[in-house]
């Protein structure tokens, strides 16, 4: 008896299409044997908890509707490392075979559990590093005395307190000032706190 799988596709935003990784993990199935049960796709990005897809296949995954999971790379299920073990996890306990196309990783065999424990940990280690790399340039872009972040508003601010006065709007002071509507506000909240803490 062929063995029931299940697709999942992700896609981060509605102007990708899952085709591509569709056709891969329906064609790794024909070749395996397995009979499609059911594909579940979510345009959505990897980083929102919420997913309507994955949460359907779990929720099929529990009540033992199949028994392979297929999905066409390991960035495509998961937000985070921590989240794709957890979900491992869960996949093992109920007995559900994990496949990854891009990664070429199978965990019906023992290698293959192995193989995920030490990519998930190449993964949070290689993200680490990139933290660590932007950490280090902000700190040394501080102590050679480069600017971070946006450069200082140019803003006559008791000219647009005046014209504030005189009852223009936000818009109408943006334009005359040549700021956007929000720093004639921020600027504004800023001189009013100033002055109530004189």
């Amino acid at each position: 008896m062929s063995k029931r799988a299940v697709l999942y596709m992700r896609v981060s935003s509605v102007d990708q299409h899952p085709e591509s990784q569709l056709h891969d993990l329906r064609t790794m199935a024909a070749q395996r044997g397995y009979e499609i049960v059911r594909e579940y796709t979510d345009k959505i990005s990897g980083t929102r908890a919420k997913r309507p897809g994955l949460d359907q296949l779990l929720h099929d995954a529990r009540r033992g509707q199949f028994d392979v999971l297929l999905v066409w790379a390991f960035d495509r299920l998961a937000r985070s490392v921590k989240h794709f073990l957890e979900l491992l996890d869960e996949l093992t306990h109920l007995q559900i075979e994990f496949i990854s196309f891009r990664e070429n990783v199978d965990t019906s065999g023992p290698l293959g559990r192995a193989m995920i424990v030490i990519i998930g940990a190449i993964a949070e280690l290689e993200r680490n590093l990139i933290i660590e790399r932007v950490r280090s340039g902000m700190r040394r872009a501080k102590l050679e005395g480069r600017r971070l972040g946006r450069p200082p508003l140019n803003v006559d601010v008791e000219a647009l307190i005046r014209d504030r006065a005189r009852g223009l709007s936000f818009g109408h002071l943006a334009k005359m000032h040549g700021i956007s509507c929000t720093s004639v506000i921020r600027v504004l909240q800023q001189a009013n706190s100033q002055g109530a803490a004189a």
